[in-house]
């Protein structure tokens, strides 16, 4: 059976839009909503995992310095060391 939910602060726009989109696709409107959410999972991770595992910016060398950099400037205006 299925169940009634309510999303808060939705305007009128977007509710006809979204409407309209599931309308567009023959699919309801919970179908959509969970496609939307499962893309949005998707490419939310892939971003993170592009990030997390991509390839460097900087040479570990350059890392090393501009870590080196922070150090000195963090202890030269007082704020708390680095690990």
């Amino acid at each position: 059976m299925p169940t009634v939910k309510t999303i808060k602060d939705v305007d009128e726009d977007a509710w006809h839009e979204f409407k309209s989109i599931a309308a567009r696709n023959k699919m309801n409107m919970g179908k959509l909503f969970k496609k939307m959410v499962e893309d949005y999972k998707d490419k939310s991770k892939g971003v993170w995992d592009e990030i997390l595992r991509g390839p460097k910016i900087l040479s570990d060398e350059e890392a090393d310095g501009m870590l080196e950099t922070v150090r000195n400037l963090r202890k030269e205006y007082g704020f708390r060391k680095i690990k």
